[in-house]
């Protein structure tokens, strides 16, 4: 009985989620982004797949910030698929360190395959564009892996290989700091490779041969100037905004931009809002976040049982020290900008879901479908909404794979 009634009750919050949808999207623009195949290259949700009590069937509007995708909402907002993310933040490089690494990194590759196997009527790994039509066509979620940082490799970057054989198919060298591999945009100590070092240029070669899409997100200037000249397929941004709406170092300026997309590559805008505006830190609201985390702990450790009380906590913390935040308008500032630039045939979306992303009027994975009907209200076409969703993402990985040792005869 109880089944039943958490049955019921996911399927209606569904059914409001897309009536919300609904009245906030224009028919026309419904069906056109009914009829793409939406996909966003950066899905951090897997943080969340060790939550006692989480699960990627159920329906977490109700957690706010905390969860931003899961299966109800997916439908809901059309979000057909995209990337799950194996992350591993940056810890010591000593060899203790690089082990820790190496764990972190094979543990979320386990929570993923777990994911798909658990939910194989909902969802199916994806390992070529090929694939990911024919997932989608079935009514599916289309679900390839990534790596964001390069971290777990540091040990043994041989070890790229076996993560191919299980599925991953896009590799981000660094996140914020720098590592073995490169130099990230916002390592304090500033840049100690001047962009890749002798071992990421290796990297960069072992992926080309793997067909293994290369990700500069995160990284440094230099870094992706050496990836677009030494890689010999196509490059992307998964998550990525403008410096020339908002300079900030993880952004990138449209020098560069045009160079990406002169080489055929694909950059994914980011709503991560610290990313888009500025927002000013407020010291006694840091202080007051990192105590309540270590009140609760992890964030991805954090029992759905505790939700409620840690999100009290938390909403009085941001009531108490209000900040600016970004806003939907913010986002759409940097995508537009970003289309004139690269054209259409270089842009995608990759939001930072359950990483960061998120801004006002675009909170989780239900709003989609608002993006579509900015696209079309700023002149842009069917064809060119198509494009962006997901056309160029398999375009630039079927490229990826045709240049690879694989496809060789």
């Amino acid at each position: 009985m109880k089944r039943t009634l958490l049955a019921l009750a996911t399927t209606l919050a569904v059914l409001a989620s897309a009536d919300i949808a609904a009245k906030d999207t224009s028919a026309e623009a419904a069906r056109i982004h009914e009829g793409a195949l939406v996909l966003d290259t950066h899905l951090d949700t897997p943080a969340n797949l060790r939550r006692p009590g989480w699960s990627i069937a159920d329906d977490h509007r109700h957690e706010g910030e905390l969860s931003q995708v899961d299966l109800p909402r997916m439908k809901a907002g059309g979000l057909d698929g995209g990337f799950w993310v194996i992350y591993t933040a940056q810890g010591a490089r000593d060899e203790a360190g690089k082990r820790a690494a190496r764990h972190r990194g094979l543990e979320r590759l386990v929570s993923i395959r777990e994911m798909l196997a658990a939910h194989a009527s909902d969802m199916e790994l994806a390992l070529t564009a090929a694939d990911a039509e024919r997932i989608a066509s079935a009514g599916r979620r289309v679900s390839f892996i990534s790596m964001e940082n390069a971290a777990p490799l540091a040990s043994d970057p041989s070890l790229l290989e076996v993560y191919h054989r299980l599925g991953l198919r896009m590799l981000g060298i660094t996140h914020v700091r720098n590592n073995e591999f490169g130099d990230s945009s916002t390592d304090p100590a500033g840049a100690e490779w001047n962009g890749l070092s002798p071992t990421g240029r290796a990297l960069v070669e072992q992926a080309n041969r793997l067909g293994i899409l290369l990700d500069a997100s995160h990284a440094s200037d230099a870094v992706f100037d050496q990836l677009l000249e030494l890689s010999r397929a196509p490059i992307v941004l998964s998550h990525t905004s403008a410096d020339a709406v908002y300079d900030h170092p993880r952004n990138i300026d449209d020098a560069r931009i045009r160079q990406l997309a002169a080489k055929g590559g694909v950059i994914h805008v980011n709503a991560y809002g610290g990313y888009l505006v500025d927002i000013p830190k407020v010291p006694e609201r840091e202080a007051a976040l990192e105590a309540l985390s270590e009140k609760f702990g992890p964030e991805e450790r954090l029992p759905t049982s505790r939700v409620a009380a840690y999100l009290s906590e938390r909403r009085a913390i941001e009531a108490r020290y209000s900040v600016k935040r970004a806003t939907f308008d913010d986002y759409m500032s940097h995508l537009l900008h970003i289309i004139r630039v690269a054209g259409v045939d270089h842009v995608g979306i990759g939001a930072d879901w359950d990483g960061g992303g998120g801004v006002v009027g675009m909170e989780d994975v239900t709003a989609l479908p608002r993006i579509t009907e900015a696209l079309l209200a700023a002149g842009y076409s069917e064809g060119d909404v198509r494009k962006i969703w997901g056309g160029n993402l398999l375009r630039v990985l079927r490229q990826v794979q045709d240049a690879s040792d694989a496809s060789a005869p």
